[in-house]
């Protein structure tokens, strides 16, 4: 009976692991570039504040997209003994 825990398993599973958040990323960036430029298009067009709301969203989407990537990649990392010796 083959162990669970053998090291090609732990390595397909870090691979799909790794694959898996790396088709991720990309959706979570222009999702919140696309959601903020949405909102601020249909605040603009409510508001008479063409191009700014737009723009000012989209900006603050793309931060937050960035700030969630980070705490992912972070996240992913963290599970992973490191190598620096500390």
């Amino acid at each position: 009976m083959p162990q669970l825990d053998s090291p090609s398993k732990k390595t397909n599973a870090g691979f799909a692991r790794q694959f898996a958040l790396a088709m991720e990323l990309p959706f979570l960036l222009a999702g919140g570039v696309f959601a903020g430029g949405l909102l601020g298009y249909f605040l603009d067009r409510w508001l008479h504040t063409k191009p700014y709301l737009m723009l000012l969203l989209g900006i603050a989407g793309f931060l937050v997209s960035i700030r969630d990537m980070l705490r992912r990649l972070q996240r992913d990392g963290s599970d992973k003994p490191s190598n620096t010796g500390h």
